[in-house]
């Protein structure tokens, strides 16, 4: 169980804690053993529509606060949320499952998007361009678009929530928020430092549902929304965007991924299993930029694969609070029984198991690293997203064919590769199809980069200076008769 002043289980509507209409709650579990951890308001579309309501409402006032003012706001909400960074932790492991420490790491990491778009707001500039003919004079304005649905993942129930709204306040517009259903106390426990914060009523709003499609209609048909901004699977995620046309929203989509990991023969094999071990096994591997197909070069596969089995055997797993655990549970029964399969398929197609491919006998929620050699484009799991604790071997012998082989994929989110030829980086930096890719290090995640991908896997960016342009529209000014 949690005990926290910051365990919220109502909705945040219009600065209020609100029950469903219908009194309706749904249960929140503990996914290591299932137990029920709270009941949770569930909220429907006729509630989502007031706080659109209460959203356009405070967007009125909101956008015209200085960005001084809402700087100063968002920085009373980043301190807040680092103040109680263990708190914060403590009820995103127990919800979601991911070590404590991680849950930490992810907290500072979310706090820190706050941090930068508070300043950011100080920084919204314009243009002053050459006019066209000697009696005229152009400018350019930025202003925020206006109401923001932000639909947010369980994997990251804290960080991809500040991601989206710390930018769209920044810059005048206010949010309102559908969380994950699996782990929606953490976004209530934003909100409630959101208030003391002194963020106004109505600027961000809290929807938590267990119906999602409903709510989701009621956000990206509803005419007062102006943006929405989708964190989560290509499948939805397309979904999201048919729905959007009829109200031509602006729209930002960071969908699935798929990506490669390769390992050149001049490789510091020891740093590229380091590497792989950060950019796998994270949150159980349970994350859109984990490496999901590991190329490594035909020369190094031998003792690579051996260092790499070493260092897979010195993770332990357990429960995300204890402490040492690098590895909790995956987030539901289904999630397993997928990574299963992959697995199988892998092997009845030829694979062959190094490592793993069980579940924990003392904690049947936890999936055992895992570890496939000889595997092949045909196999499922060289085209599906993994998400759980398996690293595939795939041999390669040209710079070439793996980075043809990289790029066989609809998805374009992360890749990553090590190797030491200077000229060979830049080729296959420019060559990857991706919009991230990380170079001799498997942690790309930072505050101060554009965080996106390409493809199926989506479009805009999110965190950096870019991050803000989201939530921003043009608007060009001619003024005539200067003269």
């Amino acid at each position: 169980m949690i005990e926290s002043p910051l365990l919220r289980t109502n909705a945040y509507i219009g600065g209020e804690w609100l029950e469903a209409e219908n009194g309706k709650r749904f249960e929140v579990v503990n996914p290591l053993d299932n137990t029920v951890i709270a009941t949770v308001a569930d909220l429907s579309e006729s509630e989502t529509k007031i706080a659109i309501e209460k959203a356009a409402s405070a967007f009125e006032i909101w956008k015209g606060y200085s960005a001084s003012k809402r700087s100063r706001i968002l920085k009373n909400w980043y301190q807040l949320q680092m103040e109680h960074a263990r708190e914060l932790a403590r009820i995103l492991t127990i919800e979601q499952g991911k070590p404590l420490g991680e849950a930490i790491g992810e907290i500072r990491y979310g706090a820190s998007f706050v941090e930068w778009f508070a300043e950011e707001a100080k920084r919204i500039y314009g243009d002053v361009i050459p006019g066209h003919s000697s009696d005229k004079r152009i400018t350019v304005i930025k202003q925020p678009i206006g109401v923001v649905g932000a639909i947010t993942p369980w994997n990251f129930p804290s960080a991809m929530i500040t991601r989206k709204v710390a930018p769209a306040l920044a810059a005048g517009c206010t949010v309102v928020i559908k969380p994950s259903e699996l782990t929606p106390l953490s976004a209530l426990a934003l909100a409630e430092l959101a208030h003391q914060a002194g963020i106004p009523s109505g600027v961000l709003n809290v929807i938590p549902t267990t119906q999602a499609s409903q709510v989701g209609i009621e956000l990206c048909n509803n005419p007062m929304v102006k943006k929405i901004s989708f964190t989560g699977s290509t499948k939805v995620g397309k979904l999201l965007l048919r729905q959007s046309a009829d109200t031509v929203k602006k729209v930002t989509l960071e969908l699935g991924g798929n990506a490669p990991f390769i390992v050149f023969e001049d490789a510091d094999i020891d740093k590229a299993v380091e590497g792989l071990i950060q950019t796998k096994f994270r949150n159980a591997g349970q994350t859109c930029i984990c490496s999901n197909r590991v190329f490594v070069h035909q020369s190094i596969l031998t003792e690579f694969s051996t260092k790499l089995k070493e260092a897979i055997a010195t993770l332990q797993i357990g429960n995300g609070l204890d402490k040492g655990v690098h590895i909790g549970p995956m987030i539901e029964q289904k999630a397993i029984d997928k990574v299963d399969a992959l697995i199988q398929d892998a092997i009845d197609k030829g694979a062959e198991l190094e490592l793993g491919a069980s579940v924990s006998e003392d904690h049947p929620s936890i999936y055992m690293p895992t570890l496939l050699s000889k595997v092949s484009p045909d196999m499922d799991i060289f085209s599906n997203e993994i998400f759980g604790p398996v690293i595939p071997l795939i041999s390669f012998d040209s710079e070439h064919e793996v980075i043809q082989s990289a790029n066989a994929t609809p998805y374009g989110l992360a890749a990553y590769f090590y190797g030491r030829d200077y000229a060979r980086i830049w080729r296959v930096a420019e060559g990857l199809e991706f919009g991230m890719v990380g170079i001799n290090t498997g942690m790309i995640s930072t505050t101060l980069a554009p965080f996106g991908g390409v493809k199926e896997s989506g479009f805009g960016r999110e965190g950096s200076k870019y991050g803000i342009e989201e939530y921003v529209s043009l608007k060009y000014m001619c003024w005539g008769n200067v003269n």
